[in-house]
């Protein structure tokens, strides 16, 4: 067995051993498949989890950029009132850019004028492109992640970019020229290939590629292939020419236009999630299977992402691709799309967007792993941000859920906290609550009625206090530790807070910046006058946990098991063990010192030192006979031990 689980509560000892046969699973899905709906192309073979899981992405540590809110690196390629999402005709005359360092909830003159904070604030560009993100590879170095995670690059009027109008071109605001690139767009035949253009944000993409690998930081970027904007080539062409457009089958239409009632328009078409201006592509009559013309089109385009001359060595493209929604694209699509990623790259990662158990779901379409929000977020979020739910049971949730996973795949897992879909892990932290889930399976992880200042006006938008700062060093410590690959959203680790969307996605704060202190208010509410600045004291302790990973191969690929549970002192004992190095992590999530007692099995019995205090000024102690620890450990702390040498 890969892990073991040493369990110690009221002087029982269990262990570990697999409570589900995902491989099993995968035989049953494949079987359904043959005798229901079938792929109109032949079905691939299924993957196995050694071939589809990268060994690189076992060591990864992720950090996700969100493109427009990183860094202005190129100003003038700033958007312009004429490139957003809104009709031109509902946005000021007096529309600008907004300041990088303004506080996040003052409105603009332009704002105001359009109503209340939430009626403008979508509308803003801050001007975040790919110079900004060439420019600060050093410092992604100096924090020691090892793989970037893009939101959408692509061409979009939108400031998240989920609303595509290509899927072959980077987005012009992005690059040096946009005037330029959208003239050579216009050129193109954008169902084939061979007419399409390497625009200027296109080769500046591959230049920052280009100094990525060289800095040796893997790649993935953010497919959307359920939906599009309605400005995407195909969908602009079917408004116009209806039932007639090439494009007619590109979308799940559901009536067009009767050209017989002219002051009329009958057409309609299914959005996602009912959002018009999120039109769905259309899936074959069996709903196993995208349209041809579509799938053709999104094939196409991932191989120019992966091989962008072509000449069969992927080394000069993305290392992979994290997919937005895909639940919601049919799971033979995914299945082809997969072989042929791994055709072009045997070594790529591909990671969908999966909130809830996705083990099956992975055995059955192939991708590499998924965002582990279900087994690493949501008992996270119960345990060591709300203090919901004692120790134990922290330990047997994760148990029961990285057991689900074949042990290549669990260490590839992408083990977020927060993202730019929820809360920042430092405002989970200032709002954290242990009664009352509306959502309690969840552990009301990122439940819109609570998160979002829209349904919650009372929800605390204020900085975290220094006490709350050792819980969030506490969640970065058992992230950077347990077994799965680690991801920081950008400006976490800077110190940056904020609610549900859209104040998650602020603007990166930065050391040579200069920011307004943040004391308004959506709502007009008292609040404190919170300075907003780079946090060099946090930025250290990510800094420091991520190299503690690199520099441990039990970090990494270490089999992990529970040693102690201590729910009387909400104390949590951990092992790390490899052939390499072995690591011993306690965890105090109560607000108290303890001192505590933690007896070792056999196979980790020798004496110890400790590594690590988190937070690092933390007056944690240790004695030990060889086959016992004795640890004081004050509240909020962490301890990282390794064998005395």
């Amino acid at each position: 067995m890969s892990e073991f689980y040493f369990f110690l509560v009221d002087n029982r000892k269990r262990t570990e051993s697999s409570v589900f046969s995902v491989t099993a699973l995968g035989v049953l899905f494949g079987l359904l498949s043959l005798m229901g709906c079938q792929s109109t192309s032949e079905k691939p073979p299924s993957i196995a989890p050694a071939d589809r899981t990268p060994d690189w992405a076992q060591d990864a540590v992720w950090y996700q950029i969100f493109p427009e809110r990183f860094r202005n690196g190129d100003p003038s390629n700033d958007p312009t009132r004429q490139t957003l999402q809104r009709p031109i005709a509902d946005v000021p005359a007096s529309w600008r850019p907004t300041r990088w360092t303004r506080d996040w909830y003052e409105q603009a003159d332009w704002e105001q004028q359009m109503g209340g904070f939430y009626d403008g604030v979508y509308d803003r560009r801050y001007g975040g492109d790919l110079q900004g993100v060439i420019d600060r590879l050093p410092y992604l170095d100096s924090l020691g992640v090892t793989a970037l995670y893009f939101n959408p690059v692509f061409s979009a009027r939108s400031l998240h970019k989920y609303d595509g109008s290509s899927y072959h071109h980077i987005d012009p605001n992005f690059g040096p020229d946009p005037d330029g690139d959208r003239q050579l767009i216009a050129r193109e035949d954008p169902t084939d290939p061979s007419t399409w253009h390497t625009t200027a944000a296109d080769s500046l993409f591959f230049v920052l590629l280009e100094n990525a690998h060289a800095r040796d930081l893997r790649v993935i970027i953010d497919g959307v292939f359920n939906h599009t904007g309605r400005d995407f080539f195909a969908f602009e062409d079917l408004v116009e020419n209806q039932a007639e457009s090439r494009y007619a089958d590109w979308y799940a239409v559901n009536s067009f236009d009767d050209p017989a009632t002219p002051d009329t328009s009958e057409f309609d078409y299914t959005g996602w999630w009912g959002v018009k201006s999120l039109p769905e592509f259309a899936t074959n009559e069996a709903s196993t299977n995208l349209q041809a013309g579509p799938k053709q089109y999104i094939l196409d385009a991932t191989k120019k992402w992966m091989d962008p001359d072509g000449d069969g060595d992927p080394s000069d493209g993305v290392d992979g691709w994290r997919l937005d929604v895909a639940e919601e694209v049919p799971v033979g699509f995914w299945q082809e799309w997969n072989a042929h990623v791994r055709e072009i790259n045997p070594e790529a990662y591909t990671v969908p967007e999966v909130w809830e158990d996705a083990s099956g779901y992975l055995e059955e379409t192939g991708f590499s792993a998924t965002m582990n929000y279900h087994g690493f977020a949501f008992p996270l979020k119960g345990f060591l941000v709300d203090h919901a739910i004692e120790p134990s049971r922290f330990a047997e949730l994760l148990r029961e859920r990285r057991a689900a996973h074949p042990p290549r795949v669990r260490r590839g897992l992408q083990n977020l906290i927060g993202s730019h879909d929820t809360p920042r892990l430092a405002t989970m932290v200032v709002n954290r609550a242990d009664t009352g889930y509306a959502q309690p399976e969840r552990f009301d992880y990122d439940n819109g009625a609570i998160v979002d200042l829209r349904k919650n006006p009372d929800y605390k938008v204020r900085a975290p206090t220094a006490e709350e700062r050792r819980l969030q060093r506490l969640a970065v410590l058992f992230q950077m530790t347990y077994v799965g690959a680690p991801m920081v959203y950008h400006g976490d680790e800077a110190g940056m807070w904020g609610a549900d969307d859209p104040d998650d996605r602020k603007p990166m704060v930065w050391p040579d910046k200069d920011y307004d202190v943040e004391d308004d208010h959506p709502y007009g509410h008292d609040r404190p006058a919170d300075p907003v600045a780079f946090n060099e004291d946090l930025f250290a302790t990510y800094r420091d946990l991520i190299s503690l990973r690199r520099e441990h191969e039990a970090l990494r690929r270490g089999s992990f098991g529970v040693v102690q549970a201590d729910d009387a002192r909400d104390m949590l004992t951990y092992a790390r063990t490899h052939p390499a190095d072995t690591v011993l992590v306690t965890l105090n999530r109560s607000d108290a010192a303890h001192s505590v007692r933690v007896s070792l099995p056999d196979s980790l019995r020798r004496p110890y030192e400790i590594l690590r205090n988190v937070p690092k000024n933390a007056a944690a102690r240790l004695q030990q006979n060889g086959t016992v620890l004795l640890l004081e450990v004050p509240g909020h702390t962490g301890v990282v031990m390794r064998p005395d040498r």
